[in-house]
């Protein structure tokens, strides 16, 4: 009966404020099914009772369809095919899944190649996730204006692109696909059997083992790679100007770090660059060019499976011509896909059926985590924030601002007007954008109504949205829409 009175409200009033009481909403919430041992938020069922909030104000085009809403779930909006063992994740009892535009009120959003466009984030978004490390795909920028955490899923590929590396110094070392191409003309001709053993010195090659190993980045996939290339008897030369402490205690013992790329390829017989692409000044597009090609000794491989716009290939095909070097990616390029000594794969780094399941629940742990417990980690835009269960009788509210100063101030003095207690707060910058997370005492109020203060901390200048986090699925969220107020 609550879910239909909700659902006509909303259809009938082009105006409306609907408070949800908790005490009315949790009927069609399983009690037992909102939060998991580890995001629980420390809130007993007589707190949730004593908490209401505003949500719906404005026509139903500003939300959505009323047709999807579901009160007392999240709604994710999916794109493209996501495993479902990642999917899996999400509890049927706080989540539905809907594909594209059939989330039309989408409170997150996964994705993976899809090339999302601002007018498919509807105001309702309070995350969006890739499934996959980069986030070319995704407006980052404009979902920081608009106070939008970004997420990736850093490592989740990390183990199939280093297969694929590895097949690909294998692949540089022999001539391979030069062979296989060559035993399919004979076999069409009916001369295989003949030719096979006298044509096989068309093919030679070298072992990997002994020679050098140059890995330009060693963040989850190089990391790994330098500790396979030393297992199979290969000395790593390593080079990361901001290599992680998490990522350092996974190198092999035995990896020389050097001070510049340069200095790192000079004597490598293979280089795998393993470093995200950045366009722009001081970015990484065309890093490995002329200055860099120069330093490859002769016959060295190259191994591109980060991105094809790292490489400069009219610098990279002189040394193809002269030096008898090789290179292999999974990238397209225009100049060197039929070059005799390249050799260009479809884009299958993750393409395995193990790194889209790792990709997709870890996305989905990282949705869950912030939409119910406010955590941000793996984020692109927004700083780290990891959160412990808030005191017993208390509410979490989180904020988001533009990161300027006295803004923390004007937040705690909306709370203090209202006679709420903070028993503590959590401030988080990252370049443009702040996180706050402030506990609310909620112990020695009889009702609490976080309409008013919600409105208002809201409508602060410099805040972008807001949420009160206290156990009821897809509500408690405003954002401040260039002065008008969305809740």
């Amino acid at each position: 009966p609550h879910r239909l009175e909700v659902i006509l409200s909303f259809i009938t009033e082009s105006e409306t404020n609907n408070m949800i009481p908790a005490t009315s909403l949790l009927q069609t919430v399983s009690k037992t099914a909102i939060h998991s041992a580890r995001r629980q938020i420390s809130a007993t069922s007589a707190a949730l009772a004593d908490v209401s909030v505003e949500h719906g104000r404005g026509e139903w085009k500003t939300f959505g369809d009323p047709t999807t809403y579901q009160p007392g779930k999240f709604q994710v909006c999916t794109h493209n095919k996501i495993s479902p063992d990642g999917l899996k994740k999400f509890p049927e009892s706080q989540y539905e899944i809907k594909e594209g535009e059939s989330a039309a009120n989408a409170h997150a959003i996964l994705l993976r190649s899809h090339k999302l466009q601002e007018s498919e984030v509807p105001h309702t978004v309070r995350a969006i996730a890739r499934c996959g490390a980069g986030t070319n795909n995704v407006p980052v920028a404009r979902m920081t204006e608009l106070g939008i955490p970004v997420f990736n899923t850093p490592g989740a590929n990390a183990n199939a692109v280093k297969e694929l590396v590895l097949a690909g110094m294998l692949l540089g070392s022999r001539r391979v696909v030069d062979g296989i191409n060559h035993m399919h003309s004979l076999g069409e001709q009916g001369l295989a059997k003949e030719r096979v053993e006298k044509d096989k010195a068309l093919f030679g090659g070298r072992e990997i083992r002994g020679k050098t190993l140059a890995v330009i980045g060693l963040g989850h996939i190089g990391a790994s790679t330098a500790r396979d290339a030393e297992h199979l008897g290969m000395k790593v030369v390593g080079y990361d100007p901001g290599l992680s402490i998490e990522n350092a205690l996974k190198l092999p013992r035995s990896i020389d770090l050097s001070d510049s790329i340069a200095n790192a390829v000079r004597d490598a017989d293979y280089i795998s660059i393993n470093i995200p692409y950045i366009k722009g000044e001081g970015g990484t597009h065309g890093i490995i060019g002329k200055a860099i090609v120069e330093n490859f000794k002769s016959g060295a491989v190259l191994l591109n499976f980060a991105r094809g716009e790292l490489v400069d290939s009219e610098s990279l095909k002189a040394h193809l011509d002269t030096n008898n070097g090789r290179y292999i990616s999974d990238f397209p390029d225009d100049l060197l896909w039929d070059h005799e000594n390249s050799v260009i794969l479809p884009h299958l780094g993750a393409s395995t059926g193990e790194a889209e399941d790792a990709a997709a629940a870890m996305a989905a742990e990282t949705i869950r985590d912030f939409l119910e417990t406010g955590t941000i980690r793996n984020s692109v835009n927004f700083p780290a924030t990891s959160l412990t269960a808030a005191p017993e009788n208390s509410i979490r509210f989180t904020i988001v601002t533009r990161n300027t100063p006295g803004m923390l101030a004007h937040i705690s003095e909306v709370f203090a007007q209202d006679d709420l207690n903070i028993l503590q707060q959590i401030n988080q910058s990252r370049g443009e954008v702040a996180y706050n997370v402030v506990d609310v005492d909620i112990s020695v109020h009889g009702v609490v109504d976080f309409k008013g203060v919600q409105e208002k901390i809201t409508m602060l200048d410099g805040v972008l949205s807001s949420r009160v986090i206290y156990g009821v699925p897809g509500t408690g969220y405003a954002k401040n829409l260039e002065g008008d107020y969305f809740v």
